[in-house]
């Protein structure tokens, strides 16, 4: 199989067969993977990788998607929504240690409540920060106007991941009702970029009843929506969701890691210049998960500042990673394990996606 991948990796474009095969490479062919997926990174976006301070603001979810552990239905979740306030001291926090740009992450809520919060907590944020932060937000589907509001209120970047490309395979792991609609997500994907956001999904890799040319179509959506940036990770069950059941239908957690960072160095070897997240559910599997992501092709990493009180009830997978820590001690953790991949950090910079400005330059 050694030379077949050879040839396959030195084609300018891959097809979805290509793509299968590389997906079930062994040891050896998959770190031939690795290493083009490396240098693809090295000569589209560079050797640096951008922090997003992560603010975990809430856990109060309406949705109930089989395998998250913040589901609406979930009544073992212990609910939390962190202060405005308390929101505020993380991004001042993050402003001081140079991060360069945050993340505002939450469960699922719509309401005009809601909406005014963000929007105050978005322009407060750029008024602290004297517009030096640059802001990315994953707050579920929401109407175009309340896209075009938060926008206009100072977020630029957003994250909103699809988890399966497959249809089929999205009602397996969500209710089939309004509130879980894969056409309402894909539509809201398309209304981010009308917008005018650097537009991000993602998905979640080795799901019971998932398949390799699941996995490729899932690829070839994010190529053909055009995405800026891209943000998933390995499937990791949680005890108390539905999908739980079907326990005894995965791979080895240890396959779904290493499917992972195939996946991760896939993608940037057919989307060369789009921002890559390395996933925190990676170190939740291996201690230098997302040092390898990094590695492979990753160039986005997120320091969790949310107050440590809440971090462990922000549990939407098993065996969170860093929920006993500060803020401080993750910055100080981050700097050493980016140090061991060979890439340098880009305090102070937003790290904005350069597919991103080539693709505006089209419109």
């Amino acid at each position: 199989m050694s030379n077949s991948i050879d040839e396959i990796l030195k084609q300018a474009k891959l097809s979805k067969e290509d793509v299968i095969t590389l997906l079930q490479t062994d040891k050896i062919d998959r770190n031939k993977i690795f290493t083009h997926a490396a240098k693809v990174k090295a000569d589209n976006v560079g050797k640096k990788v951008y922090y997003r301070g992560l603010i975990e603001m809430s856990n109060i979810c309406s949705k109930n998607c089989y395998y998250c552990g913040i589901r609406m239905d979930n009544k073992k979740a212990e609910r939390y929504d962190i202060s405005d306030k308390e929101i505020l001291d993380a991004v001042k926090f993050a402003h001081e240690s140079n991060y360069g740009s945050l993340v505002l992450q939450a469960g699922e809520i719509t309401s005009p409540t809601f909406t005014k919060r963000i929007s105050n907590l978005l322009k407060q944020i750029k008024e602290i920060s004297n517009n030096e932060l640059g802001i990315t937000i994953s707050l579920g589907e929401q109407p175009e106007e309340v896209y075009q509001e938060w926008f206009d209120s100072g977020a630029h970047r957003y994250l909103l991941r699809i988890e399966s490309s497959n249809p089929d395979l999205y009602y397996k792991i969500h209710p089939k009702n309004k509130k879980h609609d894969f056409e309402t997500r894909v539509n809201c994907l398309k209304s981010l970029q009308k917008v005018g956001y650097q537009t991000g999904t993602g998905v979640m890799i080795g799901l019971p009843f998932q398949t390799y040319d699941d996995l490729a179509s899932d690829l070839f959506f994010m190529r053909d929506f055009d995405i800026d940036m891209c943000g998933m990770g390995p499937f990791i069950e949680h005890h108390d969701t539905p999908l739980y059941q079907y326990n005894d239908l995965l791979m080895p957690i240890e396959d779904r890691f290493t499917l992972t960072l195939k996946m991760i160095a896939l993608l940037r070897i057919i989307m060369k210049d789009i921002n890559i997240a390395a996933a925190t559910a990676l170190q939740a599997i291996d201690p230098i998960g997302r040092e390898k992501a990094i590695k492979v092709g990753a160039n986005i990493i997120m320091p969790n500042v949310t107050p440590g009180m809440y971090r462990d009830s922000y549990k939407l997978y098993e065996n969170k990673p860093c929920t006993d820590e500060e803020a401080a001690d993750c910055t100080n953790c981050m700097e050493m394990r980016i140090g061991i991949t060979g890439d340098d950090i880009g305090y102070g910079e937003w790290g904005d996606s350069k597919h991103y400005a080539k693709r505006r330059q089209q419109i």
